[in-house]
């Protein structure tokens, strides 16, 4: 019996999502399913490929929805979980009981594991720490921005290490392990140590280069790294380095994106009001009211910095008329 899991892949909780629907299929549906685990990146263009829905079941989770007939399993938290009206309704009309979405949850872990265990009786408490911390980063649940940057938590180091992971094979490696043993002791595992110590110094070493390139002007922050590789920052540097902002707007490239990214401060002075999802699908892209992001081709460099500076223009004219 095989089970193939997608998840949101190079994120904390899209990691700890597939180990946490692992862990609860096997205690509360089958007991001899042999997973397969695939990680999913948003990208321009098409996000699915159907040939690749092979299991004997296939679950998304963390991740937008598919309509296809292949996936029986589906959660998801994100506002921008439906790449189309028809996706939508869809999923309204499916009687399977095993999709589930709810934009309102912190982390998909932590949805995940409510739903597994109010309606199909699972124990959560054996993954309790695992759940909360993945309300904590991916809710940006931190008390304030020096905490989120200086990475002391097992948990922050996992997900640097998750969102730097250096081949296709490590996060399905690590996923079974998220589902049974403590956060710590996965840190110690001879395939995870090795890569914290150089991962710790790209890190203080982003910090330096951020804080060359971001500029804050009207509450909005904008910064460009596409010509460092750089994609995987700790996305509460710019609000470490500027507490007074609301807004940020940042440009990072990969071998097969360009992304524009755009949050808000957890701590920031004024309450964010723009929902950022929404002007993310504008382009393309989703992701929650308080953080999104668009994916564009490597060769649409230039689109991805028009988009960047229509929206940092949007969310600077946002704040200005807040002090009018």
């Amino acid at each position: 019996m095989k089970v193939r899991v997608f998840y949101h892949d190079k994120c904390f909780d899209g990691a700890s999502s597939a180990a946490l629907f692992s862990r609860f299929y096997r205690e509360r549906i089958r007991d001899d399913a042999e997973f397969v685990f695939s990680g999913l990146l948003h990208r321009a263009g098409s996000l699915f490929n159907e040939s690749d829905f092979n299991g004997d079941e296939n679950a998304i989770v963390d991740f937008k929805y598919s309509s296809s007939p292949k996936i029986t399993w589906w959660f998801d938290h994100h506002q921008s979980a439906f790449l189309s009206e028809a996706d939508a309704a869809h999923f309204e009309s499916d009687q399977s009981n095993q999709k589930f979405y709810d934009p309102d949850f912190k982390s998909c872990t932590s949805f995940i594991a409510m739903i597994a265990q109010e309606r199909f009786g699972f124990n959560a408490a054996p993954v309790a720490d695992l759940v909360h911390w993945t309300d904590v980063i991916d809710g940006a649940l931190y008390p304030n921005a020096q905490t989120a940057v200086e990475m002391k938590a097992p948990a922050m180091k996992l997900t640097m290490v998750i969102e730097s992971a250096p081949d296709q094979r490590f996060v399905p490696n690590l996923i079974p392990l998220l589902a049974t043993k403590p956060l710590a002791a996965i840190l110690e595992e001879p395939f995870v140590a090795p890569l914290l110590p150089p991962l710790l110094r790209r890190h203080e070493l982003s910090i330096d280069i951020l804080r060359q390139r971001t500029e804050c002007i009207d509450g909005t922050i904008f910064f460009d790294v596409t010509d460092h590789d750089l994609e995987g920052y700790n996305k509460f540097v710019p609000y470490y380095l500027h507490p007074e902002s609301i807004y940020s707007v940042g440009l990072s490239k990969s071998s097969f994106r360009v992304k524009v990214s755009v949050g808000s401060n957890p701590w920031a002075p004024e309450e964010p009001v723009v929902n950022l999802a929404k002007i993310c699908e504008r382009y393309g892209g989703g992701g929650h009211a308080r953080v999104g992001a668009i994916s564009f081709n490597v060769n649409q460099h230039a689109a991805a910095i028009r988009a960047a500076q229509e929206i940092v223009t949007e969310l600077r004219a946002a704040v200005r008329g807040r002090k009018n």
